[in-house]
């Protein structure tokens, strides 16, 4: 199965610590096409293999012996920035989902899904799309919609401070100027500027580009 943006075969790594429920995932994938170069069961081991294999998406569990799957997904985005993050897990749960986005997963699935509806979703994320079971992707902006309404007393932690990189990235968004443009600019992949953008939309609570860039020229950043 090939890579939307660069037509090569897309990587996955599988994370689950149910050895019969990860095999079938990865014999699934295998069978549509994509390239498993790594299973794990748990976060540290997560984190030691995506940091090997640098996977382009990430299947995600929730329920993880030495963690849950927002520890997962926070650790191999630390060592591997360029791949995303799909949660497959059997919970639903508003915290856990919650969760897993603010960590940095760019999507989630319940596990009640079907195999082709799975394959979809690893093809949509791996062309960067937020790919979400049914209700759930209202119940994310849901909770951010109120949290950036709600008074300040009452919003919580402060909103996370942008990386130097980030803000880079912001100022050249301000500007107007597309993904494609800003990666040959700062020498980088487009996905890793995609990957930054979306990073910076998870921490200020945006929901689009034409919101980052609103809030990027309020600040001062064009």
């Amino acid at each position: 199965m090939g890579d939307p943006e660069t037509g090569e075969q897309i990587t996955v790594m599988v994370v689950d610590d149910h050895p019969m429920w990860r095999d079938a995932v990865a014999r699934d994938l295998d069978g549509a096409g994509f390239s498993v170069v790594a299973t794990a069961d748990g976060v540290a081991a997560a984190g030691r293999r995506a940091a090997a294999t640098r996977p382009a998406v990430v299947l995600m569990d929730m329920q993880l012996p030495d963690g849950n799957g927002a520890a997962a997904t926070a650790a191999v985005l630390d060592v591997s920035p360029d791949s995303r993050v799909l949660v497959l897990s059997a919970s639903s749960e508003r915290d856990d989902v919650l969760d897993a986005v603010k960590a940095g997963a760019s999507g989630y699935l319940v596990k009640s899904a079907s195999v082709e509806e799975l394959l979809d979703a690893v093809r949509a994320t791996a062309a960067g799309q937020a790919v979400f079971t049914p209700g759930l992707a209202g119940l994310v902006l849901g909770e951010y919609r109120r949290m950036s309404s709600a008074p300040a007393d009452e919003q919580g932690p402060a909103v996370p401070k942008l990386t130097e990189r980030e803000t880079e990235v912001l100022r050249f968004v301000a500007k107007g100027l597309s993904a494609k443009q800003i990666a040959t600019k700062l020498s980088l992949s487009h996905r890793t500027v995609e990957n930054h953008v979306q990073a910076t939309l998870r921490k200020l609570q945006l929901a689009n580009r034409v919101e980052l860039t609103r809030y990027a020229i309020e600040q001062g950043l064009e």
